[in-house]
């Protein structure tokens, strides 16, 4: 229970250190609201077209009586939408860190900084950085999504579905969540995904305290753009506790440089 305090810990560390650093949340929330516009419109269209969807679904209910025509296509509508949401809290984060990419590697190296040194930056382009993320990311969905189906068949079963499955949904979702927000911090230690799922798995209370507390705050409609910056902001943290680099290792801020002010949110684009 310790661990997993502490995990939750680190979620009101990251949510603090936003706030004390407003611009740079500010900034943080762009990359979230992009992908936000696009999800909620998918969604819509979704709920809108579901029922057309359950009614193609279950084509041999078409001659059943009521109430039971009704019954089994309105299951389906809430299992499909509800399987949608789920699929979508993990995605969301996924998307928004692609999209985010050179914002969230900025902030993240802020924190870093602010914290007492950062690693050396990748000796990578940026278009190779967007491609490694997008194929962990799609690692990462293929497994939330072999997930998905057993937890969708296990939905079925009678009470098991309602009280296992819906705690074991979101611990799968705060894993592979806490995964995603921290892949930033640990790809700039030079972490590939394997280590890095082996990292999260060696400390598993860890992880779920501070991806359940996200899983959760996720939960609560639009709370996604205000939190993202700061749960990237306490993964980079949680990573510097995964991961810890040597002080030799560390680069430190230029001390002949004028300090930069929260205010200041540069993206480094001149990688090609």
């Amino acid at each position: 229970m310790r661990d997993f305090a502490a995990g939750v810990g680190y979620l009101f560390k990251g949510q603090r250190w936003v706030v004390r650093h407003g611009r740079w949340w500010g900034f943080g929330m762009i990359p979230a609201l992009i992908t936000l516009v696009g999800y909620v419109a998918a969604l819509t269209a979704l709920v809108v077209w579901s029922g057309d969807l359950a009614d193609w679904a279950t084509p041999f209910a078409d001659h059943w009586a009521s109430p039971w025509q009704g019954l089994l296509r309105g299951l389906v509508v809430a299992v499909v939408v509800a399987a949608s949401g789920l699929l979508s809290l993990v995605t969301f984060t996924a998307a928004t860190l692609l999209v985010g990419q050179p914002f969230y590697e900025s902030l993240c190296e802020k924190v870093d900084e602010s914290e007492g040194g950062a690693p050396p930056a990748p000796e990578v382009s940026l278009w190779r950085e967007l491609l490694v993320s997008a194929r962990d990311s799609v690692q990462v969905l293929l497994r939330v999504v072999g997930f998905g189906v057993l937890l969708f068949a296990a939905g079925f079963v009678p009470l098991v579905g309602q009280t296992v499955v819906p705690v074991l949904g979101v611990c799968v979702s705060g894993y592979y969540l806490t995964a995603e927000l921290s892949a930033v911090a640990l790809q700039r230690r030079g972490i590939p995904q394997r280590e890095r799922l082996r990292l999260l798995r060696g400390r598993m209370p860890l992880t779920l305290g501070f991806g359940v507390g996200v899983t959760l705050l996720f939960l609560v409609p639009f709370v996604t753009v205000l939190a993202m910056p700061g749960a990237v902001a306490g993964a980079t943290l949680l990573g510097r506790d995964l991961a810890p680099v040597e002080p030799d290792e560390l680069v430190e801020p230029d001390a002949e440089e004028p300090a930069e002010s929260d205010g200041d949110v540069p993206i480094d684009l001149s990688k090609d």
